[in-house]
């Protein structure tokens, strides 16, 4: 019995997704949950890893449980399965804190994979650039960027340059030169969407979607427009960073509490299998 699980959390009150021995991490309080719900361990598979600090609010797993477990979730009350497993474990997750919310809970076809079958991610990217646009509520999703009066005499980033780098990047690359190197794993992504815009209360805004993204790639695509609007670097650098995909002391990762995964997009229910199918064949002759 294949379930799909959709949460949110405050990437701030982590140690990253992943479990780590010793470390806080949203996969291992969600582990610990299901723990205490399922009685046993269970294994998730989640749509992508994100850094410490990084937030989600539309974060995928997916996990099996067996017929016997799933119809025992209930425990004799007249509510549908997927129902009492989200109440369940978000009675769970609220005592460690709350910075892990579920969303949904939902039964889907075994050829549903939250990481292989998935169209595309998307991030966004908060950038308060003056003094005044801090505002302390918003500290923990709203990276506090001060420009170099060396390189920035205007005191503030430039959007527009931003986004013209931003603009450039788009399409079919390998982001080598964006990507902290993972063994038999490919740099090979394609980018659908990557957005700067300065917006009415004066916070730059970031908007990207790839079909995948590698270790760190959202950030240091983020840091390469910041060096640019921040005049440390000509227009022109995100391009030619990608002629050379090797990454080096170059790579400026941008804060990681600015970035949230906002969705992970899917096909229709017919079409899991053969995505996940094709995103398996690729990384693997990639690798």
């Amino acid at each position: 019995m294949r379930v799909r699980l959709d949460l949110a959390y405050d990437g701030m009150a982590y140690s990253g997704w992943a479990d780590q021995p010793g470390q806080r991490t949203v996969e291992g309080v969600l582990r610990r949950a299901l723990t205490t719900v399922v009685r046993r361990e269970v294994p998730v598979v989640v749509a992508g890893r994100t850094d410490a600090g990084v937030h989600a609010r539309g974060q995928v797993v997916h996990l099996d449980l067996s017929e016997g477990e799933w119809h025992t979730l209930s425990r004799g009350r007249d509510i549908a399965p997927e129902t009492a497993l989200l109440q369940r474990l978000n009675g769970v997750l609220g005592r460690e804190g709350g910075a892990v919310t579920l969303h949904a809970a939902s039964p889907v076809p075994d050829d549903f994979d939250a990481r292989f079958s998935a169209l595309t991610r998307t991030y966004s990217y908060r950038i308060a650039d003056r003094l005044g646009l801090r505002d302390p509520v918003r500290r923990h999703d709203t990276a506090w960027i001060r420009p170099s009066r060396k390189h920035c005499p205007q005191g503030e980033l430039n959007a527009e340059m931003m986004d013209a780098e931003a603009t450039s990047a788009l399409g079919l690359h390998d982001f080598g030169s964006f990507c902290r190197p993972r063994e038999h794993a490919t740099s090979i992504r394609l980018l659908t969407e990557f957005t700067v815009s300065r917006q009415p209360d004066g916070v730059i805004a970031v908007l990207i979607t790839a079909d995948a993204f590698c270790h760190h790639m959202v950030r240091a695509l983020v840091g390469a427009c910041l060096d640019v609007g921040e005049g440390r670097r000509a227009p022109g650098w995100l391009m030619s960073r990608l002629q050379e995909p090797m990454w080096d002391q170059r790579v400026r990762l941008a804060p990681p509490q600015g970035l949230v995964l906002e969705r992970v997009d899917y096909p229709a229910e017919d079409e899991l299998a053969a995505r996940a199918e094709q995103t398996r064949a690729r990384r693997s002759r990639a690798g």
